[in-house]
């Protein structure tokens, strides 16, 4: 069955292929990465990871007249933690260049965001001086992911591993990631639940360094993420509308809460399986189902 992620990613293996014809040029000792999870982890409040987002296919065009060169800076000054730049350009109208402009506006960490499946995304993304690269567990099958991550982490990236369900969890811990996300998105569908970050947090360690994705755009929406343990919110479409109606610090501020600390864990996300079976009643889902073709190193 044909979803938003597997079009996404039949693109992204054609993109790789073009990669492959043309590699990516990179030093191999950069002095100048910035520590992605540790400013989160250093955040005084819930730390907002700000993003530069022109389009989405599920909401279509939402600033494209801004540019990196802008709406950086602005972010910065605003009191963002760290940016988030999307540099996919079929679906969501953004690029590479988009990253570099960006960061070099500001001196706070940036995530490049996009569908990554290849080692050479990754040269890309350290060549364009990316602070970190984002993971999603639910493109990759379980080893492709451990690879990958580790790739980016011997380069000195810190990673954002992002999962929607609890049954992805053990595959995306495995892979250590610098950050996990949670995504209230459902990748397949689009369709988005801010229950999500709770179902999921519930069954995270203590000392993994969390934030949560999409649907978060009030400060009630914030304070329900801090509630559930979240240490940090990725926010792009709030932003980027509020930045084109004049009214991006006053979302900032509503967005800027204070930590609520972590709730009780419950169970691990495997004996939760164990117990439960899936959550549909059905055959459980396999993380790599949709990248069975991924290019292999």
């Amino acid at each position: 069955m044909s979803t938003w992620l597997t079009r996404i990613l039949e693109t992204k293996r054609e993109e790789v292929a073009a990669l492959r014809r043309n590699p990516p040029v990179r030093e191999r000792d950069r002095q100048d990465i910035r520590g992605f999870a540790d400013a989160i982890r250093r955040a005084p409040q819930l730390a907002v990871v700000a993003e530069f987002k022109r389009a989405s296919p599920s909401k279509g065009l939402i600033a494209p007249e801004l540019s990196p060169e802008v709406v950086a800076p602005a972010y910065e000054a605003a009191g963002a933690t760290a940016l988030s730049v999307l540099t996919d350009s079929t679906y969501f109208q953004g690029s590479i260049a988009d990253l570099q402009a960006a960061r070099a506006q500001v001196a706070i960490p940036v995530l490049r965001k996009d569908f990554i499946i290849d080692e050479l995304q990754i040269d890309e993304a350290y060549a364009a001086g990316a602070d970190a690269v984002l993971l999603i567990a639910a493109a990759l099958p379980a080893p492709r992911l451990r690879e990958l991550s580790s790739y980016a982490r011997s380069l000195g990236l810190d990673v954002l591993i992002e999962v929607h369900r609890v049954e992805e969890l053990d595959a995306a811990l495995a892979a250590a990631p610098s950050v996990l996300g949670v995504n209230n998105r459902d990748l397949h569908t689009f369709r988005v639940s801010l229950e999500t970050t709770r179902e999921v947090l519930a069954h995270v360690p203590e000392h993994v360094l969390v934030i949560a994705e999409s649907g978060i755009e009030t400060r009630q929406d914030a304070e329900r993420m801090a509630s559930y343990g979240a240490d940090g919110l990725l926010v792009g479409e709030a932003l980027m509308r509020a930045m084109r109606s004049g009214h991006m610090e006053a979302q900032m501020a509503a967005l800027s809460v204070a930590r609520a600390g972590r709730p009780l864990r419950q169970v691990p996300a495997a004996a939760l399986r164990a117990e439960t079976g899936p959550a549909d009643g059905g055959a459980a889902h396999d993380p790599g189902e949709d990248l069975r073709a991924a290019p292999g190193r």
